[in-house]
């Protein structure tokens, strides 16, 4: 082999040692970029399954709570339309008392409820046609005691039961339906303690 020969083969060798060298460097490279990706490609699955499973939490919690709530709220309508029906039975009851027991519970709200003033008091149809004998005068006796006077009204008011106070031209509206609703929350509060 000539000089000329060898040089161009040691050219040669050393090109292909070089390009070798650069192949394998470029190979090296690669790997590590593909190694790179798939770690960062690793990284972002687990991200994404991370807050997949969170928003499933989440979502869970908030429709658990969502039902709570809804049963929550079903119970207590339930709740109140029975405190409402109890509360209406009562007022049922109490207006349509048997006539002694009536008048009775009339005593004892005018007791509470006469001024010492000058007045009328006013009845319903129904009360003044069962109003017993002498009970006109109780309700004097029940006024003077209270330091007034009352005339028993013979024109009647559109109520369901107890009576209507006027004094120098105000009315104070002492029926059941107006006594109930006055003390519509109290009474609630204890037919809840007895039921529930």
């Amino acid at each position: 082999m000539s000089g000329l020969d060898k040089m161009k083969n040691q050219i040669l060798d050393e090109a292909n040692h070089s390009a070798d060298k650069k192949i394998a460097e470029a190979r090296a490279k690669a790997e590590e970029i593909i190694k790179q990706a798939e770690a960062e490609a690793k990284a972002q699955a687990e991200a994404i399954s991370n807050k997949a499973q969170t928003d499933a939490e989440q979502y869970a919690q908030r429709i658990a709570s969502s039902c709570d709530m809804q049963h929550r709220q079903a119970v207590l309508r339930a709740k109140q339309g029975i405190i409402a029906e109890a509360l209406e039975k009562a007022y049922d009851r109490t207006i349509n008392l048997e006539t002694g027991g009536y008048f009775a519970m009339i005593r004892r709200m005018l007791s509470k409820y006469v001024a010492p003033e000058t007045g009328k008091i006013f009845f319903s149809k129904r009360d003044l046609d069962r109003m017993p004998a002498g009970f006109e005068a109780e309700i004097q006796k029940i006024a003077i005691s209270g330091g007034g006077t009352l005339e028993v009204s013979k024109e009647a008011k559109k109520i369901d039961g107890g009576f209507i106070l006027v004094y120098g031209g105000i009315e104070e509206n002492c029926t059941i339906k107006a006594l109930f609703d006055a003390k519509r929350d109290e009474l609630s509060d204890g037919v809840q303690e007895v039921l529930f």
